[in-house]
């Protein structure tokens, strides 16, 4: 088993190759095995999927959920996991910083923060005060004994704000603040990919998996970006299987779905490993 600072150094490294790596997202300890077992090198949490596993909507779940949910992906398979931390689950720059020592002893090795309020009238903070609580995290992260990969989320797309020079701006100003990763969830078209990598000088990571973006991995890569990550999408995958085989059982009285399914020695042989 990887000690921290091992899965620390490793995850850091995986942002300085050529290409582009994958970092899917599970929603919970079965499917992160299965994630583990297929090759990949890295993990994030979702906090979207998570909460669709537990029966409610995203940004439903408590500071304490999450970090039992963190706990438990991490210890489920050796790989780096880095966490989604929401917008660190309250406004203050300390509860921030908080947020981010409680994922770190978790055992993430990374995690995210967003800029978005939770707030339907007020959906993004200034830019001001977004840049002090990604510095807040910052803080936090270098003051661990091992490194801590932090990503500055810029959430415009996310929210009806689709102004790519507001983004890059929140994105320089992160990576000003101590942010290791850069994130614009919700970009979709090659040339605005292209030029959030070209303003910043920090590793950005591209949501795959969204409609709209249409590029290959290796298109991505082409790009400059070096890592892609999921969010829910796997898990509304799951979900989607579930509902399509329920609905087929409800409906038609027939099995047709069983065609699909994994085997159970397959997944018997996963889960003893």
């Amino acid at each position: 088993m990887k000690t921290r600072e091992g899965k620390g150094r490793i995850f850091r490294a995986l942002h300085e190759r050529d290409r582009a790596f994958l970092i899917p997202n599970p929603w919970d300890i079965g499917s992160a095995k299965v994630l583990a077992h297929l090759g990949f090198e890295a993990l994030a949490t979702t906090s979207a999927g998570f909460a669709f596993t537990i029966g409610r909507p995203d940004y439903g779940i408590l500071r304490e959920e999450a970090m039992q949910h963190i706990a438990q992906i991490a210890a489920a398979t050796h790989l780096p996991v880095s966490a989604d931390l929401e917008n660190g689950f309250g406004d203050s720059p300390q509860t921030v910083a908080g947020t981010i020592c409680m994922a770190a002893e978790a055992g993430a090795v990374g995690g995210s923060i967003e800029d978005a309020t939770g707030r339907a009238q007020d959906p993004i903070y200034s830019l001001e005060f977004a840049a002090e609580r990604i510095r807040a995290a910052s803080e936090a992260a270098q003051a661990l004994p091992f490194p801590f990969t932090l990503t500055g989320r810029a959430e415009n797309y996310l929210h009806s704000r689709p102004d790519l020079r507001d983004t890059i701006r929140r994105l320089q100003a992160y990576q000003e603040a101590g942010a290791n990763v850069l994130y614009a969830p919700g970009l979709t078209h090659s040339e605005d990919i292209a030029e959030v990598v070209r303003s910043v000088d920090r590793p950005v990571n591209l949501l795959g998996g969204i409609r709209g973006l249409s590029l290959s991995l290796d298109q991505i890569s082409a790009l400059g970006v070096k890592r892609v990550s999921l969010g829910s999408a796997l898990a509304r995958a799951a979900f989607g299987a579930l509902i399509r085989s329920a609905t087929e059982l409800r409906d038609q009285g027939t099995f047709t779905f069983l065609d699909e399914v994994a085997g159970s020695k397959e997944m018997e042989e996963i889960f003893t490993r």
